[in-house]
């Protein structure tokens, strides 16, 4: 039987902003096609922990990393890796949703393809169709493809963003609390989502919200100040927590 390698490893990753660890030497495995959450009080290093895996974190000033991000075996910090093909690799879907302002609905399925160049008018066409309806959201805008995606509400939006974020087919997709400024009608959608997803993709998924963890995870993590004090399946984190802090955070003790 041939091993299936794990979509996404840590080993003692520590990322630091000036002089503070936000996250230290977390050592984690995510296994393909499930669905991972991170949770813990706000500023505990989930979003940190987050934006490591695909280099996100490089966007601020003052940031860096020690230790290794592997990916199917091999570290996303090493010397010849691209940071636009990762990012392409590792998709991620921001707390807010982040449309292109002066694009199309179709343009910005569509910008991640028409950077990459090679592809006729036909297929973005297809890829574009197949992602919308993947995003549960070409019903409600195929009529309207070539308007601005700044006329849809929030949580067409953020369905949006996860189109675009599906179009060029990563293999793992991060989400920030893609749900926090959605209505309940919205974040039920992108729930929904996440089961259809999860057959094609990784997801790794930060919420601060302890039945959505629950309702839509296969595994949880729990972060404190910094550091990861527990991870497994999520049965068993919400039921029979090994550790006296995750249990307290969980019932609602603190956080």
């Amino acid at each position: 039987m041939t091993e299936v390698l794990p979509r996404v490893q840590t080993s003692s990753l520590t990322a630091i902003y000036g002089k503070v660890a936000a996250v230290k030497s977390v050592t984690l495995e995510f296994a393909a096609n499930q669905v991972h959450a991170l949770i813990g009080p706000s500023g505990c290093g989930k979003s940190t922990f987050l934006r490591t895996i695909n280099r996100m974190h490089e966007m601020s000033v003052g940031g860096w990393v020690t230790g290794k991000v592997l990916l199917d075996g091999a570290d996303v910090y090493g010397p010849d890796v691209s940071v636009i093909q990762l990012r392409r690799r590792v998709g991620m879907v921001f707390q807010k949703p982040t449309p292109f302002p002066t694009k199309s609905i179709y343009g910005n399925v569509a910008a991640g393809l028409v950077i990459e160049g090679g592809r006729s008018r036909a297929e973005l066409d297809r890829i574009v169709e197949r992602s919308l309806q993947r995003a549960a959201l070409w019903d409600e805008v195929k009529d309207r493809l070539k308007t601005s995606a700044m006329a849809l509400s929030g949580g067409q939006q953020q369905r949006l963003c996860l189109a675009r974020t599906i179009a060029p087919e990563p293999e793992v997709i991060l989400l920030d609390e893609p749900t926090a400024s959605l209505d309940p009608q919205g974040t039920q959608r992108i729930e929904e989502l996440m089961f259809e997803l999860k057959r094609d993709f990784t997801i790794i998924i930060v919420t601060h919200n302890m039945q959505q963890a629950a309702r839509v995870s296969d595994t949880t993590t729990f972060f404190y100040l910094g550091s990861m004090i527990e991870h497994g399946a999520t049965r068993q984190m919400f039921t029979t927590p090994a550790n006296e802090q995750t249990e307290a955070y969980i019932t609602g003790r603190f956080g």
